[in-house]
C-alpha cells in the first residue's frame, strides 16, 4: 500500500528556507477491496450519458472506491441546495438555540427576496421538529430558524465543515467560495443553499464522510435528530429514491440553479450503513433535481449491500 502524503500550507510571511512539512498517512481499509469492481460498473451505469459526477469513497480511509466523472466533482462549484440543512441546524442545537421537539408550521407559499421557495414536501406535513425539517426537507422550517444565526456564524459554520476547503482526495482541486450575507434574506437563501455558496461535489462528499465519521463512532450528542432526520429521509423522506430493503441508508438531496442557467441541477450525498457507515457517496447532475440523483445512486448501494450480505 502506497502512503498518501498530505502536503500542509506554511503561513504568508514565515520563511522557512528549504523545509518541506509533510505527514505521512497509511489508510486503513474497512470495505472489502473485491467490492470495488461492483461498485465501479454500477457506478458507469447510473451516469451513462448523465452529466455529472459521481464518487463513492471508504468512509473511515477516504480512499476512492469507484468515481465517475472527477474532473467534474473536483472543479465544478455550484449552489449545494438543502444538502447544507444539517450543518446549519447542527450548530443552532449545539449551541442551545433550537429545541429539537418544537415543531414549526410550514409555511406556504415561501417567499425570500426575490427568491420563491415554496417547500416541496407532502402538504399535509404542515407541523415538523428537527429531525422532520431534515427527512422532509423543509424550506420554511430552516430559513425560520437560520435567523437566530448571526452571518458571521454562518460563514463559519460552513467553513468549519470544509466548503471552501481542499479535501486532498485529488491534486489541483477547486475550492468553494462562501460570501457574507449583507441581510436577512441574504443569510436565509445561504442557509438554504441557495444563494452565496458554491461548492464542489468533492466538498460536499468529504463534509458527510465526517459526519458518517461521528455516526460510526456513536458520536451524536445534541445532533442526533439531524442523524435521525438523514436516515428518515432515505426511509421515507425527500431522499426516498435512494432506498434499498435490508440495509439502512441516511443522506440528504439538494436541487438548485446554476448562475447561468434557468435549469436546475441535483445532488444526493450520503452514507450506508447507516448505523455504522463504511462508504460516503455523492452524486451531482449537471441538469435534473436531488430526486432524480438520489434514483442513480440506489443501485449502488444495492450492490454494496448484496456485496456485504456474501458469506
Amino acid at each position: 500500500m502506497v502512503p498518501m502524503l498530505t502536503v500542509h500550507s506554511i503561513p504568508a510571511g514565515i520563511r522557512v528556507p528549504l523545509l518541506l512539512i509533510v505527514t505521512v498517512t497509511i489508510p486503513v481499509l474497512t470495505c472489502d477491496p473485491s467490492q470495488k469492481p461492483a461498485l465501479q460498473r454500477e457506478v458507469n451505469r447510473a451516469m451513462r450519458a448523465r452529466p455529472g459526477a459521481f464518487v463513492v469513497v471508504d468512509v473511515v480511509s477516504g480512499t476512492i472506491l469507484a468515481a465517475r466523472g472527477m474532473e467534474v466533482a473536483s472543479h465544478q462549484l455550484e449552489a449545494p441546495g438543502s444538502t447544507l440543512k444539517p450543518f446549519v441546524l447542527m450548530t443552532l442545537l449545539e449551541s442551545g438555540r433550537l429545541d429539537a421537539k418544537q415543531r414549526l408550521i410550514c409555511r406556504r407559499p415561501l417567499r425570500i427576496g426575490s427568491a420563491q421557495m415554496d417547500c416541496t414536501h407532502p402538504a399535509q406535513v404542515a407541523e415538523l421538529d428537527a429531525a422532520d425539517a431534515i427527512a422532509y426537507s423543509c424550506n420554511s422550517y430552516v430559513s425560520e430558524v437560520a435567523t437566530r444565526l448571526k452571518g458571521t456564524e454562518l460563514v463559519e459554520l460552513f467553513r468549519r465543515a470544509g466548503f471552501d476547503s481542499p479535501t486532498g482526495l485529488v491534486p489541483h482541486e477547486a475550492t468553494g467560495r462562501i460570501a457574507f450575507p449583507s441581510n436577512l434574506e441574504e443569510l436565509q437563501l445561504e442557509a438554504l443553499g441557495h444563494h452565496g455558496i458554491e461548492v464542489t461535489p468533492l466538498e460536499l462528499l468529504e463534509a458527510y464522510r465526517k459526519l458518517a465519521l461521528r455516526r460510526r463512532n456513536a458520536d451524536l450528542g445534541a445532533d442526533e435528530p439531524v442523524f435521525t432526520g438523514l436516515e428518515n429521509s432515505v426511509t421515507f423522506g425527500m431522499a426516498h429514491a435512494a432506498y434499498v430493503d435490508g440495509m439502512a441508508i441516511a443522506g440528504k438531496t439538494g436541487t438548485s440553479t446554476s448562475r447561468n442557467t434557468t435549469g436546475t441541477h441535483g445532488f444526493f450525498v450520503g452514507y450506508a450503513p447507516a448505523e455504522k457507515p463504511e462508504i460516503t457517496v455523492v452524486v451531482y447532475l449537471e441538469q435534473g433535481r436531488g430526486l432524480d440523483a438520489a434514483a442513480l445512486a440506489r443501485p449502488v448501494f444495492a450492490a454494496f449491500s448484496k456485496q456485504r450480505a456474501k458469506p
